[in-house]
């Protein structure tokens, strides 16, 4: 007995100094965000509300709402290319096609973010992969703007965010009792409806963290948006960056650390009760 205490304590103590760093962390943010900003010093002043009455201001809403409305353009667009890349390799035969499908969906994450945004900033510029063979079909004269816009950050996103959604969708998918399948089919449902009255609803657990962890993803995401939106598609995350690294407006860059991480849980909150009844479409 002594021995298995002993070792559950040997495992939970990295689990347990982490969760202490964070704390440690989280609380010096927090002591930044309500303290005041002393222009041209790295030191700063007493305590102050300033910082938060001061994020009414047009250009920390636009932030705010700007990264609410990637985090859940991504959501659904992974869920609608992921779903059925998922579907097709748990459902398909063939080995081969089964270890392709797999390869391409997981490969990004051996990749670094950095090197995947990269990747993207090639395929996207004016002289990119995407306009390049535009311009040689003669789709287009002028190249299309993809880099530096909304539009451009939510595709590199939505290429971030597939490999684990289709993963965990997999693992939902692998689960479901193929015997349910079999049971709609001989009492006469055909394939959409057996998939949309069976198989979809017994996936809803993969669905509901999926799309949690997306949208928690998305709206913490740095390098994507700061390389791809190149300061034109601001985030919270951005944001952030400038007023603590070009600005040196530490106090400020905590407060809005502090609210978008208020933001973050209460949208999670509001997307927990959101798909309460997802869930118990799964249980039935």
């Amino acid at each position: 007995m002594n021995t298995r205490s002993s070792l559950r304590g040997w495992l939970i103590s990295p689990a347990g100094l982490v969760a202490v760093c964070i704390c440690v962390s989280m609380a010096a943010v927090l002591q930044f965000s309500v303290r005041a900003f002393i222009p041209g010093s790295l030191e700063v002043g007493g305590l102050t509300l300033e910082n938060f009455t001061g994020l009414g201001k047009s250009v920390y809403l636009s932030a705010f709402a700007n990264t609410l409305l990637l985090s859940i353009e991504t959501t659904i667009c992974s869920l609608l290319v992921a779903y059925p890349l998922a579907y097709a390799m748990v459902r398909v035969r063939q080995r081969v096609l089964k270890s392709f499908i797999l390869i391409v969906s997981i490969t990004p994450l051996f990749l670094g973010e950095i090197v995947r945004t990269y990747s993207w900033i090639i395929v996207l510029g004016n002289n990119g992969f995407i306009n390049t063979v535009l311009r040689k079909i003669g789709l287009i004269d002028l190249p299309l703007n993809l880099m530096f816009t909304h539009l451009g950050v939510l595709i590199a996103l939505v290429h971030v965010t597939i490999p684990v959604v289709v993963l965990m969708l997999a693992t939902a998918i692998s689960h479901i009792n193929r015997d349910f399948e079999k049971a709609a089919q001989s009492l006469g449902a055909g394939p959409v409806r057996t998939f949309i009255t069976v198989t979809l609803p017994l996936s809803m657990p993969g669905i509901i963290a999926s799309i949690t962890t997306s949208f928690a993803w998305t709206f913490s995401a740095f390098a994507t948006p700061q390389m791809i939106g190149g300061g034109r598609v601001p985030t919270v995350s951005t944001l952030v960056y400038q007023l603590g690294f070009s600005s040196m407006n530490f106090p400020l860059a905590a407060s809005l650390s502090v609210a978008g991480l208020t933001l973050t849980v209460v949208s999670l909150m509001l997307l927990g009760r959101a798909t309460k009844r997802l869930n118990a479409m799964g249980a039935h």
